[in-house]
């Protein structure tokens, strides 16, 4: 008697899930492969004296649906090159496709040109991912939206605000209809400040930062904070100054309680003493990032979940859409 075979098992045979894990953020990889079910394949990445980078993949990925995890973060050029070398060697190994996770995606923020002899980083790095021969980018929270049309192939862009409304909701910081008001650092940052404000319903107030420095001034507040408890909300935290700026200008306008709340934890130069410098009662953010050192009151939500449910999408050929419709109705209900 025969038996029927279903068409995502004769995939799983023919084209077996395979998921490497790079250096920029190992205790990320881990857990995702972890989540996923599916070791990490063993590979070694040599840096030799002149920081030349050499890669050795121990096992064949031939026809395999290779997954390859890295957070372009500090040092960001050596983490970006050590992702190239290993998608071109995944290429040149006839892997039946490669699939670029990568949770922060450094260059973002040069997305578009405003100035004379400006370069668009953020394109650059889509046009150099894709010399390798990928077949697709997984990502969370781009700086800009728009960079996913730089790519020529498909980009999966997740969002991690969810998570950290759900951390809100779940340890009494805020509650729906309650005094919180959500706050965006400058008016580029309207829209994200407007889209977490809806798990909340709640209203959002703008920092009214015109310079492009942040620095020790108060600035002044369009919306209403006074006697709110507030949350500071942004795609990523870097130096910390313009988190600074943003908290004192909304203490300065009333607010009884500041939080903050952010994707990604650049956390360079002196951020975490400014950041421990500052009267905000949490910093909430995820770990796309690893540091050794982290602010004294800062919280990591982990994506883990996240990603590993966006690369099982992918591999089983479901709508990466289900997520946000799953994510939207856990937050709201």
């Amino acid at each position: 008697m025969m038996t029927s075979i279903t068409k995502e098992e004769i995939h799983k045979l023919l084209n077996p899930m395979k998921v490497i894990g790079l250096g920029g953020n190992p205790q990320l990889n881990e857990k995702v492969a972890s989540t996923l079910g599916v070791p990490l394949i063993e590979t070694t990445v040599h840096h030799f004296s002149d920081g030349e980078i050499q890669v050795n993949i121990a096992e064949s990925v031939r026809g395999c649906d290779v997954f390859v995890i890295q957070s372009i973060q500090d040092p960001v050029n050596e983490n970006f090159m050590e992702l190239e070398i290993v998608l071109d060697a995944l290429h040149r190994a006839s892997a039946h496709t490669v699939n670029c996770v990568v949770p922060y995606l450094a260059y973002s923020r040069s997305d578009t040109k405003t100035r004379s002899r400006e370069p668009i980083t953020a394109k650059l790095i889509a046009n150099l991912l894709q010399l390798t021969g990928i077949d697709r980018v997984l990502t969370i929270d781009l700086h800009a939206s728009q960079i996913q049309g730089f790519y020529n192939v498909p980009v999966d862009h997740l969002h991690a605000m969810p998570l950290l409304a759900q951390y809100f909701l779940d340890n009494g910081i805020a509650a729906k209809d309650d005094d919180v008001v959500v706050v965006s650092p400058d008016h580029s940052g309207t829209k994200l400040a407007r889209l977490f404000g809806q798990y909340f319903n709640a209203p959002i107030a703008i920092v009214d930062q015109r310079g492009a420095r942040y620095d020790d001034s108060v600035h002044d507040m369009i919306g209403d904070v006074k006697g709110k408890k507030c949350i500071i909300v942004d795609d990523l935290i870097d130096t910390g100054t313009r988190l600074a700026s943003s908290t004192r200008s909304v203490f300065a306008a009333g607010a009884t309680k500041v939080y903050a709340a952010a994707t990604h934890a650049l956390l360079s130069q002196d951020a975490i003493k400014i950041l421990n410098g500052l009267p905000l009662e949490q910093i909430v953010v995820t770990d796309t990032i690893k540091h050794e050192k982290y602010p004294d009151r800062m919280v990591r939500i982990s994506v883990d979940r996240l990603l590993a449910k966006g690369i099982d999408h992918i591999y089983n050929d479901r709508s990466i859409h289900d997520i946000f419709d799953e994510q939207n109705r856990f937050t709201k209900d």
